[in-house]
């Protein structure tokens, strides 16, 4: 934990003109394995390890609760707590607060816990001393920028978040680019590698909260399972984590990506029924699927192809095209 005071009233970042100091807060949620090697198993899905637990933001803000009580009991002022629940810069304050520093991934480092931190945030109008800030250590390394399957990062310390997979499988609601759909391989939630490969990862600590351990269920779940779940069975099997916040639809788009890269021509079977789901995401993910693994069997099913959805129009139209060129 460490803080860092803001003396500077009515400052934006500060949410109200009160505040004296920001501080932060860090919990490791180091995995117990190779976060790599489930990407040597195309069949299977590619879970971020911070998703596998349960949703670190119901652990984590009880916590911040907890200490905000405690600071105001003890010392007086006032306090409000954020875990990913407003428009704040995390990681530069958790740097600014010597908490770690922004790797050229732009995460944040620890010397102690590697690349596995959580960040919280509690404000207070107390005028705190600071802490001092930790210095870079990422030297000369480029471990980090080389492994992006995407190449997002433009330069150090830079990211553009278009090309991001963590971005893309996330937050992005809408069709993904096709010409990054093939780099995502089975990854269907976030992606690890630019924290995995980081070399101040040799003194990372497996994480010692149960709630964050992954579960069986989601440490290497088969694609053809995932990809048959309708909303009820998706909320179900996945309450209480970060992942149901996506929502069935996007969650199914990714494994549909993830089944056309799987380079397993089986698996197209699993994709074909989805060419009528109800949601357009869906059936556009679905085209561009059974066109990787069976553009045979996608051409049969072009003749009565839906043309009043403009985005699963263009998917029909882009695997037409391309079932055309081979």
């Amino acid at each position: 934990m460490g803080w860092l005071a803001d003396e500077r009233r009515g400052d934006p970042l500060a949410l109200w003109s009160e505040v004296r100091a920001v501080i932060l807060l860090g919990l490791n949620y180091g995995p117990d394995r190779d976060p790599l090697a489930i990407l040597e198993k195309p069949e299977r899905a590619a879970i971020s390890a911070y998703a596998q637990g349960d949703d670190y933001h119901d652990l984590i803000k009880p916590r911040l609760k907890s200490i905000a009580r405690w600071l105001v009991a003890t010392a007086g002022g006032d306090v409000k707590v954020f875990i990913d629940t407003a428009a704040l810069m995390e990681k530069p304050l958790a740097a600014a607060a010597g908490l770690g520093w922004q790797g050229k991934h732009t995460n944040l480092v620890s010397r102690q816990f590697g690349s596995w931190l959580f960040i919280g945030a509690i404000f207070t109008t107390l005028p705190l001393h600071p802490d001092k800030a930790e210095d870079d250590h990422c030297g000369s390394c480029r471990a980090c920028l080389d492994i992006c399957p995407t190449a997002a990062f433009p330069a150090p310390y830079r990211l553009d978040a278009r090309r991001c997979i963590s971005y893309l499988t996330i937050e992005h609601k809408g069709p993904i680019a096709r010409e990054l759909r093939p780099l995502m391989g089975n990854r269907i939630y976030g992606c690890d590698d630019c924290l995995a490969v980081c070399p101040w990862n040799k003194f990372a600590r497996a994480g010692r909260e149960a709630k964050l351990a992954a579960r069986t269920a989601l440490q290497e779940p088969e694609l053809r399972k995932l990809v048959h779940l309708d909303d009820a069975a998706f909320r179900a099997q996945f309450a209480k984590t970060a992942i149901k916040r996506i929502g069935r639809d996007r969650f199914v788009r990714n494994v549909l990506i993830a089944i056309g890269n799987s380079a397993n021509p089986a698996l197209a079977a699993e994709a074909e029924p989805l060419l009528s789901d109800p949601s357009p995401l869906v059936r556009g993910a679905a085209i561009w699927a059974l066109g990787r693994l069976a553009p045979q069997r996608l051409a049969v099913t072009a003749q009565g192809r839906e043309r009043d959805v403009p985005d699963v129009e263009e998917e029909w139209n882009a695997a037409v095209r391309t079932h055309s060129q081979l």
